[in-house]
């Protein structure tokens, strides 16, 4: 199957907070999403960043209304 080879391969913390960071403005291809989920599910401290982007992805979705 064409780009599983892309999953396979292990994200590391910085590429995971890009990845967070640019999911926030448009989506991300399929295989991105399943490396970042499969890093999620490892790493607290990446899993703490993404609950901290919602939270403020939230808080400016209200200041702007």
């Amino acid at each position: 199957m064409p780009g599983t080879e892309l999953v396979c391969q292990v994200l590391n913390c910085k590429n995971a907070s890009r990845l967070l960071s640019q999911a926030q403005e448009q989506d991300l291809p399929w295989t991105s999403r399943v490396q970042l989920r499969l890093h999620l599910f490892a790493c607290e401290a990446c899993t703490r960043f993404a609950m901290q982007l919602k939270v403020l992805r939230e808080a400016m979705r209200r200041y702007r209304e």
